[in-house]
């Protein structure tokens, strides 16, 4: 359709980008369970190396790689924040609904759901975890989108 004040097609949205991101893992098998089963991921390809993920859209592979560096952690809001980490902004329900599904799950927390920066700027619910390979994993949602960047 024709913009009527330029006279030009307006450009489509591109979509937003998706990452790739590897992780090392120790056990193929345990990735395959806790990524597949208890956080309900589909699997891509595979090999007798790694697994590809899809993680909400983004590309996340586990790569077969014994033996791990220790962890450092960095006090966040008076908790131990484990470094590094990855994971994913939901929405509200979609935490709480992951949330439910970790401790069905029997899933032990680094950090157990809360709301972190209450009623400051950036408020957030978080929770951390580890895959049985260690990796840490954090979740996070924010009731008002505007404040993922909020200084």
């Amino acid at each position: 359709m024709t913009d009527p004040d330029t006279g030009t097609d307006p450009k489509p949205e591109a979509p937003l980008p998706r990452f790739h991101l590897a992780m090392p893992v120790d056990d193929l098998a345990a990735a395959r369970r806790f990524y597949g089963e208890v956080l309900g991921l589909d699997q891509g390809r595979s090999a007798d190396t790694w697994v590809d993920w899809n993680l909400h859209g983004h590309q996340f592979v586990t790569h077969l790689a014994p033996g791990r560096a220790p962890r450092v952690h960095n006090p966040v809001d008076g908790h131990d924040v484990p470094v590094p980490h990855f994971g994913l902004l939901l929405t509200v329900p979609g935490f709480q609904e992951l949330a439910g599904r970790l401790r069905a799950a029997g899933v032990e927390f680094v950090i157990e759901p809360y709301v972190r920066f209450e009623g400051q700027a950036g408020e957030q619910w978080t929770m951390f975890l580890l895959d049985p390979a260690g990796n840490a994993l954090e979740f996070k949602a924010f009731a008002d989108d505007s404040q993922v960047f909020a200084v």
